[in-house]
């Protein structure tokens, strides 16, 4: 069993990164007024979070910017309108998906945007991809990050081979994604044990991304950090892809670092989350949601199954175990 001084005490080294557009964007299409966008900055600026991540840089030629709002593109002039210089402490991260953007065009010098952090996306399979948009991203001044995509879906040895690669790299760090929200605590632990060995080798820092399929996504952060894992990802009121990610409210209240305050992110969750769910935008656990991080799954079957306002979750369930045969 975990030390309990492990949890109740608290580490400098722990980021917190916002999650909330970039994710929640998944849900929305990125269509956020600038009003939103404006008072969610400033809600992170008063809670002492480390990094806001504002959507991706997708590529135009591959995504319509008619059918997507500003922040599946992220432009800079864009989030400087938001952030002006951003003479604070906090940082500001978008996130490059490997073979979904142009980064040697769309990802300007470091000194010409006000973007701090580019969080390159990947798959185990696309890893050579990925350390090239590192090295590109590096290159021009910026923080890099490499999120693993699908974690529970690969084998040991094709991680520690990625790690391995990505530790070589002069990336800052490498972030375990439970993209499915298939793991437990137990997993998530033993997944943390690989990617720190890797870390401590290489010089790096280790982060977690945790979707909430099984209500575990606040469990599985709480228990990485306690591992040692220090950059910790999170969004209001859980907002993101189908079933959501860890809290940002329940990880705030449970960090014991005074500089976290949790009280403007409850403010804003009632200023502007409590308006989009009445305005139609759904997210967050359901039993649809359950059924594909059981059976380790994407959730692609289970956001068309609520977009189509089913109900029939017995039928459901079955398809899921046929297709997974």
């Amino acid at each position: 069993m975990k030390e309990i001084a492990k949890l109740m005490d608290y580490r400098s080294d722990v980021r917190v990164v916002d999650a909330t557009m970039r994710d929640g964007g998944l849900v929305n299409d990125f269509y956020f007024k600038d009003e939103f966008v404006k008072d969610l900055y400033l809600a992170n600026l008063r809670a002492g979070v480390d990094y806001m991540e504002f959507g991706y840089k997708a590529s135009t030629e591959l995504f319509d910017v008619n059918k997507y709002g500003k922040w599946k593109f992220c432009k800079d002039e864009d989030i400087r309108a938001i952030v002006g210089e951003n003479a604070t402490d906090l940082k500001i991260a978008v996130m490059a998906d490997v073979g979904r953007c142009n980064y040697k065009e769309d990802i300007r010098p470091r000194e010409e945007s006000p973007i701090d952090l580019i969080r390159v996306a990947t798959y185990l399979h696309t890893i050579p991809a990925a350390i090239e948009m590192i090295e590109d991203a590096v290159n021009k001044g910026y923080e890099t990050t490499c999120n693993i995509m699908a974690i529970s879906n690969g084998r040991e040895g094709d991680i520690q081979a990625a790690l391995e690669l990505l530790g070589q790299t002069p990336v800052n760090g490498f972030y375990i994604v439970d993209s499915y929200g298939a793991l437990y605590p137990e997993q998530v632990a033993r997944t943390v044990d690989m990617f720190l060995n890797a870390a401590e080798k290489y010089g790096k820092k280790v982060g977690i991304h945790a979707h909430n399929n099984q209500q575990l996504a606040f469990a599985n952060t709480i228990e990485a950090v306690g591992d040692g894992v220090d950059w910790l990802d999170a969004t209001y009121d859980t907002m993101g892809r189908g079933a959501g990610n860890c809290a940002m409210e329940l990880l705030l209240g449970f960090l014991k670092n005074p500089k976290y305050n949790v009280y403007p992110v409850v403010q804003f969750i009632e200023k502007h989350m409590t308006k989009l769910k009445e305005e139609g935008i759904m997210w967050g656990y359901d039993l649809q949601y359950l059924m594909t991080g059981l059976l380790n799954q994407h959730p692609r079957t289970a956001i068309s199954f609520t977009k189509e306002h089913r109900s029939d979750y017995t039928e459901f369930y079955k398809e899921l175990v046929v297709q997974d045969e």
